[in-house]
């Protein structure tokens, strides 16, 4: 029902994204996607690139006066700055790059395609690719706020620091407030310790990893499916966050934790009330069973490992001499824990609101919004 396609390299000319499948009806312009673009910015421990980074979207078709069209919608996010080794077409001579860096793609890509020149795979392979991601995530976001659906997601440890409480997904109140700290923590003792273990990082010209939740608010009961693996919203959900750069691993609920627990502490109980309908009483199981939402909020944590790229490069070979050599240092941030949150809300957000366009249909936001009443007046008779 939903998919989109970005392009663009970290040093060219710009990321092109597409969107389509995006409803007539929606309520979208340029900023609003530039506020999520920004956010993608923020944490402390990001290189100086943030500060070029103004990251101004010009959407060149699929909106008409600020609303959606049903059509697909093309973003274009320019690059600030750009290298004379990213030219379209050939101009003089380029010194490749030939110094592959560990924990990057430039080797398995230079492999892969069988370039001398690494240039040709860590352009796409960047994090820059990300612009693309948060575009079509913003719109996404646009799509389920019209139907009170939220995404949004902290940082939970930096460093081996991590923050007071958890294990306890915080409310849709508290985490929205998760901006207003450098390091989009809602502890601040530990948000204070990990901005100093950044700093001395930095100093040791290192990096460093850490873990972040996303929390998806509002959503009913029956997205996605149970009936094949493709459809399951689970396996969705973890390819859909473990694509993004540097996350080396996903749960949902409490994951591993319930691998050491007993069957009578790690299901989610069942109740019923007035005016509440089904609830749990508790949300071990993130609120996803047999690959489908059960209407408790959606909980999804992610580890990213230590960002690659360091101040002094470590130790290589060569692709052209195979001769010992220092992996190519670029500018890189100490770390981006804090923006990959960002960026995984946006992944979250397209998959939720695919599913959801699969349980309601509908051409217009009209149609869909009517359908999802319907849905969600079913339940409550249930």
């Amino acid at each position: 029902m939903l998919r989109f396609l970005d392009a663009g390299e970290s040093h060219g000319k710009g990321m092109v994204t597409i969107v389509e499948g995006i409803p007539l009806g929606v309520a979208l312009n340029a900023s609003s996607i530039e506020a999520e673009l920004a956010r993608r910015r923020l944490g402390y421990g990001r290189s100086a690139r943030m500060s070029l980074e103004a990251d101004r979207v010009e959407i060149w078709s699929g909106v008409r006066y600020g609303s959606t069209l049903g059509s697909p919608i093309a973003m274009l996010v320019a690059n600030r700055e750009s290298g004379e080794f990213m030219r379209v077409e050939r101009e003089g001579v380029v010194e490749p790059l030939t110094a592959p860096r560990p924990g990057h793609a430039d080797l398995p890509g230079a492999l892969k395609y069988g370039t001398g020149d690494i240039r040709d795979i860590l352009e796409r392979a960047s994090a820059r690719e990300t612009v693309g991601r948060v575009c079509a995530g913003a719109v996404a976001k646009r799509l389920l706020l019209e139907m009170d659906i939220r995404v949004l997601s902290h940082v939970t440890a930096v460093g081996g620091i991590t923050r007071e409480g958890g294990l306890r997904a915080p409310g849709l109140e508290e985490i929205a407030a998760a901006d207003e700290d450098p390091m989009r923590c809602l502890d601040a003792e530990a948000s204070l310790r990990m901005r100093k273990e950044i700093d001395r990082a930095r100093e040791e010209g290192d990096s460093l990893g850490g873990t972040f939740e996303v929390v998806a608010y509002g959503l009913p009961a029956g997205l996605g499916s149970h009936v094949h693996w493709d459809r399951r919203l689970d396996a969705r959900l973890a390819a859909a966050v473990m694509s993004i750069q540097a996350i080396k691993g996903v749960e949902i609920g409490s994951g591993f934790r319930l691998a050491s627990m007993r069957g009578s502490q790690a299901m989610d109980t069942i109740h019923h009330g007035p005016g509440r309908g089904y609830f749990r009483g508790s949300n071990h199981a993130g609120g996803l069973e047999g690959g489908m939402t059960n209407s408790e909020p959606l909980v999804i944590r992610a580890a990213m490992k230590p960002i690659p790229t360091l101040a002094s490069g470590l130790e290589s070979v060569d692709l052209i001499s195979k001769e010992k050599v220092e992996g190519v240092v670029e500018r890189a941030d100490t770390c981006a824990v804090p923006a990959a949150g960002v960026i995984a809300e946006a992944m979250v957000a397209f998959v939720v609101a695919d599913a959801l366009l699969e349980k309601t249909g509908g051409d217009s936001l009209r149609e869909v919004k009517g359908r999802y009443k319907e849905i969600l007046a079913a339940q409550e008779r249930c």
